[in-house]
């Protein structure tokens, strides 16, 4: 279970200090350490990046990046993925991807780690909402059902291996459905 440290830390101090493996999340002044992804939560993680990607980093609609720390709202989290559109990427003035992104995610997707609290990450995808996601998706490969949250804050679970999965309008492309997502992780 992720307990949280009481921190006497501002946010702004918290973003000083290096980087951890795995990641810490400050929220509410109090840091979170993320647990470390296991198999599972891996293999979805790698695969759902890439499906994201082939529909929408190809005609520059958006992008899918990988335990990206975003910091907006008084909070730093890192979500497992986080997609966002192409015109609100971070540039730096060389044209490359900007380290540092200040915006909640256009579509935040946590995958839940079997020691970690569905509550917390809920919180952390309705923070995303609150400040301008468009959706937010909760993957929970022990029950094999993915809840998703819409901008108005609307909750469906999902757990038919035929239930298709909402995405938002830009990535609408993407034809995804609980089965083929938990398929993901049978080998044989």
């Amino acid at each position: 279970m992720t307990r949280a440290i009481a921190s006497p830390l501002s946010l702004a101090e918290f973003l000083e200090r290096p980087e951890t493996k795995p990641p810490q999340e400050y929220v509410n002044g109090s840091i979170f350490t993320k647990p470390m992804p296991q198999g599972r939560h891996s293999r979805i993680q790698q695969k759902l990046v890439v499906a994201i990607d082939a529909v929408t980093e190809p005609e520059e609609i958006a992008l899918a990046l990988l335990n990206l720390r975003c910091t907006f709202g008084d909070r730093s989290i890192v979500p497992d993925i986080a997609v966002f559109r192409w015109e609100r990427i971070p540039l730096l003035e060389t044209g490359d991807i900007a380290d540092r992104f200040e915006a909640a995610p256009d579509w935040a997707i946590e995958i839940l780690s079997p020691d970690r609290s569905s509550t917390r990450v809920v919180s952390n995808i309705l923070h995303c909402l609150k400040y301008g996601a468009d959706m937010g998706w909760l993957i929970d490969p022990s029950e094999r059902l993915v809840q998703v949250c819409d901008r108005d804050r609307r909750l469906v679970s999902l757990e038919r291996e035929s239930d298709r999965l909402p995405t938002p309008e830009f990535a609408a492309e993407l034809a995804l459905t609980v089965g083929q997502i938990f398929g993901w992780l049978r080998l044989r």
